[in-house]
């Protein structure tokens, strides 16, 4: 079971994602049909299986665990001073906020957000590619789901 997930991390995240994210000693929380849940590491949650498609969704915490292990600015939206304080709280990463992004970002998939010094801030969902999000001045770039000064954590997203 833990060389699925960390395969599965390998193919979403990239190269030595798995290792990083869940080391020897992990705990899978199970569904009632027996699938995996959640995985976590001591008592904080690392991340999430979505249901649909099997693909991972990362806490903050896991999150931190993977951005030293990505080349910059590998899965990364980098967002401005303006609004870096209001997406490490959770808030919604609009376009017109956005400094750059790796050019290989697809809509709807799980991406790192930091700051123009790489600090980390948010895990969250692309809703645009990347071209979109440099292109467009409106709208949401990025759903944010899990920011270090959340106010938990460790909780489920609100879907």
């Amino acid at each position: 079971m833990l060389e699925r997930l960390r395969t599965i991390a390998d193919y979403q995240f990239g190269k030595g994602a798995g290792e990083a994210l869940f080391p020897e000693g992990v705990k899978f929380i199970l569904s009632r049909t027996g699938r995996v849940r959640q995985i976590v590491l001591g008592n904080r949650r690392i991340a999430t299986v979505r249901a649909n498609d099997g693909f991972l969704i990362l806490s903050a915490y896991g999150g931190e665990r993977l951005k030293p292990v990505l080349p910059f600015p590998q899965k990364r939206v980098i967002m401005n001073d303006d609004a870096a304080p209001f997406v490490a709280k959770g808030k919604t990463a609009f376009c017109k906020f956005v400094l750059d992004c790796d050019p290989e970002i697809r809509a709807m998939e799980e991406i790192l957000l930091v700051d123009k010094d790489d600090n980390f801030l948010a895990t969250g969902q692309a809703l645009l590619s990347a071209a979109e999000i440099k292109a467009f001045k409106r709208g949401t770039a990025v759903h944010v789901r899990y920011a270090v000064k959340g106010k938990d954590m460790g909780a489920e997203p609100a879907e």
